[in-house]
């Protein structure tokens, strides 16, 4: 047999070893995520361990997910591995603190707002003021689709406080979140991104703590605003 070839073979079962398992993690999400709605639902993380596969739900009101004297766990890990065929799954259900620095949940919470009829400018206004109040370094909120009864797709940005878009900080320190809204004209895309510390090396250069940090850059904000007006009179 020539090496190659059993190389190449044994690469095309890996690739489809793995789109199939990324296939049924996306599938364990949308079941849990519907499951839990109501519960502030958030994300899943599902990992292999020597004893099972080990499922973690993060939600707002883990309360809801967890039922009387535990009893919805035992049913949702009952349904998972009838309908999923995962090895002994065990579920672990954490609180998000706070909802307003949960990217899912914030983009949740638009969509859902979307599709009651409310004016997409008005939430996501809204939402970005309550993640900044919340503690927030910076949020940027992307609504796209048939806005405001137009007839083209289009997207529009909302952006408050100071956000990182490239580099390892992107990774690190920006939770990411989308939701999609089923309004009249069709499909509404929405994706949260939520900055809630700063970078180190810009809070060291400055001399200021994370929670300082925004605050003095919408104080160089308006300076920068006003050094302007002042140049162009």
């Amino acid at each position: 047999m020539n090496p190659f070839d059993y190389n190449f073979g044994g690469k095309k079962v890996i690739e489809k070893s793995f789109v199939k398992e990324g296939i049924k993690r996306a599938e364990v999400e949308e079941f849990l995520a519907k499951k839990f709605e109501k519960a502030g639902y958030s994300h899943t993380e599902i990992s292999r361990t020597p004893l099972g596969t080990r499922i973690v739900v993060y939600a707002y009101k883990p309360g809801i997910v967890i039922g009387k004297s535990g009893r919805r766990v035992e049913e949702i890990v009952k349904e998972i591995k009838e309908k999923f065929g995962f090895e002994n799954p065990m579920l672990d259900v954490r609180e998000v603190e706070n909802p307003f620095l949960d990217a899912n949940i914030v983009a949740k919470r638009i969509a859902r707002a979307l599709e009651r009829g409310i004016n997409y400018k008005k939430v996501a206004n809204y939402y970005a003021e309550k993640v900044m109040e919340a503690g927030a370094i910076g949020v940027e909120i992307r609504v796209g689709g048939k806005l405001a009864g137009v007839e083209r797709s289009r997207f529009q940005k909302f952006r408050k406080g100071f956000i990182v878009h490239s580099g390892e900080y992107k990774e690190t320190l920006v939770d990411k979140g989308y939701a999609q809204a089923m309004i009249k004209p069709g499909i509404v895309g929405i994706q949260v991104k939520i900055m809630k510390e700063a970078p180190t090396e810009l809070l060291l250069e400055k001399g200021l703590e994370s929670k300082e940090f925004k605050y003095q850059e919408e104080i160089e904000k308006k300076e920068e605003i006003s050094k302007n007006e002042t140049e162009e009179k």
